[in-house]
């Protein structure tokens, strides 16, 4: 199957947090949710695909010199960069894998010059390659696994894995994963502790207790700030709280959010955490470690003394997994795996699945970027299922008040669709359906890719406008 980009369009959807998100450097309030649609000409055919994610501020690079307005501006530059390679690299019609090296090549070459991070430079990679995907699979026909696993997209891992694309996905994608709640920095644990001035009253919980009894969550993702004096006493009252709120059990993971420059200084940190007897319920139950050096330390040689740390959870890499070097390099030094985004690369996850499946003892876990419906986090629970990952980070739900964002026809055929991983709240618009934990992802896996929705595109800004009534400075 060979294909021509016509031209690719941007469009935005400014979004404000239901409560502040804070993770590592940042606090997030609003977001804007950048909207990517592409026409293509598809064996003679023409077909339209569409990707989207919000822009996090402050996780792609993590510098906290610089102003919200140039990291967006950035960011911007990649998505607009990534797509000018794109579409240059289908002037003859081309197939998708072909068309992918391309991109990922040029555009890596555009970041050495330009001095892009790599985790930044192939979130434009990213975004084209979903949009390119999802016309792909509904010229097609078929949902993304069944598409995955043909020859029809031409994906060959062989020269940087040395396995075909098979060996990354499991043989069915899995109907059903647990949704591993994120515990932000700033968020609150009690709901009898809320003051009434900071109480939401949107109709969704808002403290952990309130979430694990809505949503009978038992998978959680808890965020810590290196700070002993501040992390000690806020861990014990969540291992209080979990003990009392999940009878059946629960399992955890930490994000460092990297947070230490040195391994030795998060050994002695995590040292201290695990000696705490008020602690060893959450540490009995620790799948595992993320990200918690920062990035410009994460893949150094001194690194190398975690092979010597026999006793710790698997430790991973998620900030540090930029471009298809990263992984092989963090395996070497001592690692576990790395994280799956759709954010960071559709071919790079299966490029990194397929290397894992050859490790018995890897881990690949999924993460959030504070993703939401009906587009973005569709797909990525797409991919999730396909790979297999059983438990996914997901807090778009939870820091975003549903769907109610978009025009209610929209809504509408939302809830059509997937009427099995949303439902209407009491107060009209479409939630997240989250039962005994988990997401039913039934109707996402038939979707062509993961949606299935057609969004009318007339209902957003297209990005250009955006920018020039000061779009930025509202961020």
């Amino acid at each position: 199957m060979t294909f021509t980009i016509q031209r690719f369009r941007f469009y935005v959807l400014p979004m404000r947090l239901r409560f502040p998100f804070k993770y590592g450097i940042a606090s997030m309030t609003v977001v804007p949710h950048v909207f990517v649609k592409v026409d293509l000409l598809v064996n003679g055919r023409e077909v339209s695909g569409l990707s989207s994610e919000g822009l996090a501020l402050k996780w792609f690079t993590k510098n906290p010199e610089t102003p919200f307005e140039v990291d967006l501006c950035e960011m911007i530059a990649v998505i607009q960069n990534a797509s000018r390679i794109g579409r240059l690299a289908t002037e003859k019609a081309t197939g998708f894998f072909a068309w992918w090296k391309d991109l990922y090549a040029e555009q890596g070459n555009w970041a050495k010059i330009r001095e892009v991070p790599p985790l930044l430079s192939n979130l434009g990679v990213s975004l084209m390659e979903r949009a390119v995907l999802d016309g792909l699979c509904k010229a097609l026909g078929r949902p993304l696994h069944a598409v995955l696993q043909s020859e029809e997209l031409g994906i060959d891992l062989s020269d940087v894995r040395g396995v075909k694309v098979g060996k990354a996905l499991v043989e069915r994608p899995l109907e059903r994963v647990h949704v591993r709640h994120t515990v932000g920095l700033g968020d609150e644990l009690r709901a009898s502790e809320i003051p009434v001035s900071e109480r939401v009253s949107d109709g969704l919980p808002q403290a952990l207790d309130e979430s694990i009894r809505a949503y009978g969550l038992s998978f959680f993702k808890i965020k810590i700030s290196g700070k002993a004096e501040t992390d000690v006493p806020r861990l014990r009252e969540v291992t209080r709280l979990l003990m009392e709120n999940c009878p059946q059990g629960f399992k955890t993971t930490l994000d460092g959010n990297e947070q230490f420059h040195e391994l030795a200084a998060f050994r002695d940190y995590f040292t201290l955490l695990r000696g705490d007897a008020a602690l060893r319920p959450l540490f009995e139950n620790l799948l595992l470690i993320e990200q918690p050096l920062h990035r410009a330390k994460a893949l150094g040689d001194e690194v190398a003394a975690l092979r010597e740390w026999k006793d710790l959870p698997g430790m991973i890499i998620d900030e540090s997994d930029g471009s298809l070097d990263d992984l092989p390099r963090a395996l070497e030094l001592g690692y576990r795996g790395t994280s799956h985004k759709n954010c960071k690369g559709i071919v790079k996850g299966l490029a990194n699945a397929a290397l894992l499946r050859t490790r018995p003892d890897s881990i690949l876990s999924g993460e959030d970027l504070c993703s939401i419906g009906p587009v973005a986090m569709l797909q990525d629970v797409a991919m999730q299922a396909a790979l297999g990952v059983s438990h996914v980070e997901r807090n778009g739900h939870h820091y975003l008040r549903g769907l109610s964002a978009y025009p209610e026809a929209l809504q509408r055929d939302v809830l059509a669709a997937h009427g099995g991983l949303y439902e209407r709240h009491v107060e009209g618009f479409p939630a997240l359906r989250i039962e005994n934990g988990q997401l039913d992802l039934t109707s996402v896996n038939a979707a062509t890719f993961g949606c299935g929705a057609v969004l009318d595109m007339a209902d957003y800004e297209p990005l250009d406008a955006w920018i020039k009534r000061g779009g930025l400075g509202e961020m």
